[in-house]
């Protein structure tokens, strides 16, 4: 396996990609309110299904960093720009959010933007050496 260079900011993106994947489900089942909304006092499944898929998301993510492999990052952070893609609307559908600026300048700036760029840039390493980028 080829391992893939990774450049400051690419770290920087990664860190930026792996971080929520724990301080979420923490906040999550400390906070109920967090992911339940201002009138939610206890823990749900919702929490519980939350708090899994982002923590085995984030392993997979600290796995891939460690082995610097080109299309396991990029299928993890595929992934979890999808799943970002479609949690900030549901946020906002449920009026979950109170400083709705705030949170889209989060989502846009912290995990979109710099998801396209570590794709665009993991892309190009995996197609310039050959790997098979699907």
């Amino acid at each position: 396996m080829t391992k893939t260079p990774l450049p400051w900011w690419l770290i920087l993106i990664l860190i930026l990609e792996i971080l929520p994947m724990f301080a979420g489900p923490y906040a999550a089942i400390n906070l109920p309110r967090f992911l339940g909304g201002p009138e939610a006092e206890t823990l749900n499944q919702a929490t519980f299904i939350y708090s899994n898929r982002n923590i085995a998301v984030g392993v997979a993510l600290i796995v891939a960093v460690l082995l610097r492999s080109a299309p396991m990052l990029f299928g993890l952070i595929l992934v979890r720009l999808i799943t970002d893609l479609g949690d900030l609307p549901t946020l906002l559908h449920f009026d979950l959010i109170t400083n709705v600026p705030l949170v889209v300048g989060i989502f846009v700036f912290l995990y979109y933007i710099p998801a396209v760029i570590a794709l665009a840039y993991l892309w190009k390493q995996m197609t310039q050496r050959g790997a098979d980028p699907v």
